[in-house]
């Protein structure tokens, strides 16, 4: 590290002084550079030795070395040289005293010598000003390759490509467990003819990404604006491909998986322990209520709407699972207040059931009288007396272990966030979207270990 003013060689290296930085205020950068006889600006790396300030204090300010004061008193600015010469000149032509000859040699030999000095020190402080410069401009290349690849990953388009060797990330965005089975819906659903819900056509978007923005949708409702952030496009395309997907999903799983509930005897192929004591079960049926928005239909309509057991607006659907933890059954949405017993009628369950079928229900099912013949109900028992036998207190006991696998389904259909809250725009497909989500849980790990040991 060389000192940085006029005609000083102090270097590091050499000499045991201190090396002091410009200061970054203006004004006093400016005194500094002014009284170490510079006319230039300092690079980043310029430093003034402690011999230049008195006491070797930086508060005192650099100044000229005493040594170097003899040097400064003779140095002499290019107009002064310029004169200097033209009065050698006119010594040369007329006569001349030998204090008049002295005066001309001897100042022309110092400036030499200056000149050469002032050169060397020039260089060197350009010398080490380059290196500074080409360290500095080396930090800001990497700086700068940095940062445009923090630009490239924020601008870089969420797709499934580049989420699909995630499995974390698979079940975040989709609730699907792993990228197998994303891809096994995109089997299903391959080979299909797609009529767009808003009657143009998405091309600048993949079949996967597509499918992906729905399952996004389902599982974390975004805002439209956010998918489209996310994905490159506009709200419309989202809208465009999430209610088109919806009814691709809808055909292509529900109503091919759905369609039937599963016999008895199927049921008893992978039946759990917990149903030792109902073999004969067919379904188990429950009911849930989603919150919506007010209609400005009619006043009816808002009556109907209006859930006294949840205390706002609410949908209301059935559903049945068989033993297994599998989700076999979904009604359409009926207005909140309807009664567990009108859903169940009109809902067309009843109609799948044969001779010997075993319902299990929770209490406010009371539904005996609308079975078909010799279809069997078990529900819990009601208090008729001060308290339950010991046999009632057991088949409560039996009949709650065995419907708590429809409890664990509904809590894993209302993960999806989309059911959070059904908005008047979304009524008219509230149907689909429920049904379609229902089925997407059956692609879940089974409800139960004991089955899922088995598989």
């Amino acid at each position: 590290m060389l000192c940085w003013a006029f005609n000083c060689t102090h270097n590091n290296q050499k000499h045991k002084c201190s090396f002091f930085k410009f200061p970054v205020e203006t004004k006093e950068r400016r005194r500094w550079i002014k009284l170490v006889k510079r006319d230039v600006e300092p690079g980043p790396g310029a430093r003034i030795c402690s011999c230049h300030f008195r006491n070797g204090d930086k508060k005192n300010g650099p100044g000229i070395l005493d040594h170097r004061k003899n040097a400064f008193s003779n140095f002499q600015s290019p107009e002064k040289r310029k004169r200097t010469k033209i009065a050698c000149h006119s010594d040369d032509n007329g006569p001349s005293t030998s204090t008049s000859s002295t005066i001309t040699q001897t100042p022309s030999s110092e400036i030499v010598e200056l000149n050469i000095l002032d050169l060397k020190n020039q260089l060197l402080q350009s010398s080490q000003t380059n290196k500074c410069l080409e360290a500095e401009i080396l930090l800001l290349r990497k700086e700068n390759e940095q940062l445009k690849l923090k630009m490239s990953s924020i601008s870089e388009c969420l797709s499934y490509e580049l989420i699909s060797s995630n499995d974390e990330l698979i079940k975040l965005y989709t609730g699907l467990p792993n990228s197998k089975i994303f891809d096994l819906l995109m089997v299903i659903c391959e080979n299909i003819e797609i009529n767009y819900y808003l009657k143009w056509k998405v091309e600048n978007i993949s079949m996967h990404d597509q499918l992906l923005i729905t399952l996004m949708k389902l599982r974390l409702n975004l805002p439209h604006v956010d998918l489209g952030q996310r994905f490159k496009c506009s709200q419309a395309t989202i809208t465009n491909i999430f209610m088109t997907w919806i009814h691709i999903l809808y055909e292509n799983i529900f109503l091919v998986f759905m369609s039937k509930i599963p016999s008895k005897n199927k049921n008893k192929l992978c039946l759990p322990n917990s149903f030792s004591t109902f073999t004969n079960c067919r379904i188990i049926l429950d009911c849930t209520e989603i919150k919506t928005d007010t209609t400005r239909v009619s006043m009816v309509t808002q009556k109907a709407t209006f859930s006294s057991y949840k205390h706002y607006h609410t949908l209301k659907t059935l559903f049945g699972v068989a033993p297994n933890g599998v989700v076999t059954f979904v009604s359409d949405f009926f207005p909140g207040s309807t009664s567990d017993k009108t859903i169940t009628l009109k809902s067309g369950v009843l109609s799948q059931l044969e001779p010997g079928d075993l319902i299990l229900a929770d209490k406010g099912f009371l539904i005996r009288d609308i079975l078909p013949p010799n279809v069997y109900l078990n529900i819990p028992p009601f208090l008729d007396t001060p308290q339950f036998t010991p046999e009632q207190v057991l088949l409560t006991e039996t009949i709650a272990k065995a419907r708590i696998h429809v409890e664990r389904a509904i809590q894993r259909i209302k993960c999806y966030r989309v059911l959070d809250h059904i908005p008047t725009s979304l009524l008219s497909q509230a149907d689909y979207v429920f049904k379609v989500v229902a089925s997407l849980t059956n692609f879940q790990y089974p409800l139960i270990k004991e089955i899922q040991n088995k598989m």
